[in-house]
């Protein structure tokens, strides 16, 4: 195995379990090259690991998102919204603020200002601590089926959030679900569900600037990365929703925190 092809395992593994936990991917995948001297692995690399994260929550919620896309589907026939069809077309909306935001981003070129190690350590521990606020005074007594489309809302302007590097999009959403009441569980699978749209915009968005310019690909490193984060992806999941009433949120914020700390030590 090459070194190439290892960085990109790492990377992919990396890209799976940090996406879907809250203690944010983009400050792990943009950390973890810089502190270890590594080349950076390429936007046909991102886009093909944002691939295997997507296809592992499209595979992981299959039965959910069927049922909530033949309600969806059946709000055109009766003009009426269900629970269900509402979350869908909550999603949607709940995605236009990271859209917005994501594009003003990109057109005043500030997407790199934000990959500084200082403000990446800054965002681990306060977005940190306030999650676990979150977890700590929200009364956790509903689930995704009785937000709003107000509560859906705000937890897309939250999501927006999650562009500056350090922030985590799970983590902020899972926030603002805690906040608004939502049990962990339930503020976990919603923050999954508007994942979706999220990776696939955040893809689209790497695979323009990969056919604006265009590098040697390397197909078999592009299948190892999706792969890898798929395979990653579907078992962080399934392993995190299985512990979470359990172990509640803390021992992430404590691991923000430390990764914060030491982040300091090492550019101060």
């Amino acid at each position: 195995m090459d070194t190439t092809t290892l960085h990109i395992i790492v990377l992919a593994i990396i890209q799976g379990v940090t996406e879907f936990l809250p203690i944010s991917s983009s400050a792990h995948l943009v950390l973890i090259p810089h502190l270890l001297g590594w080349e950076d692995q390429g936007l046909a690399v991102d886009v093909a690991m944002h691939i295997g994260s997507l296809v592992a929550v499209l595979v992981y919620f299959r039965k959910d998102l069927s049922r909530l896309l033949g309600s969806w589907l059946q709000s055109f026939r009766t003009h009426q919204l269900t629970s269900d069809s509402r979350l869908v077309w909550g999603v949607g909306i709940a995605t236009i603020p990271v859209a917005v935001v994501g594009l003003t981003l990109s057109y005043w070129h500030l997407e790199e200002a934000m990959r500084d190690p200082f403000w990446i350590a800054l965002a681990l521990m306060g977005f940190g601590l306030l999650l676990w606020w979150a977890d700590v005074v929200g009364k956790q007594e509903r689930d995704e089926s009785s937000l709003s489309l107000l509560d859906i809302f705000w937890i897309g302007l939250a999501q927006s959030l999650a562009l500056i590097h350090g922030t985590s999009r799970s983590g902020v959403t899972m926030t603002a679900g805690l906040l608004l009441g939502l049990n962990r569980q339930a503020a976990a699978r919603f923050s999954f569900l508007l994942s979706i749209p999220a990776i696939l915009l955040a893809g689209m968005a790497d695979a323009l600037s990969w056919v604006n310019h265009p590098p040697a690909i390397a197909w078999h490193d592009l299948l190892i990365g999706m792969v890898v984060s798929g395979l990653s992806a579907y078992l962080c999941i399934k392993v995190f929703l299985g512990l979470l009433e359990r172990i509640g949120m803390l021992p992430f914020v404590i691991y923000r925190l430390v990764l914060g700390v030491v982040l300091l030590i090492w550019v101060v």
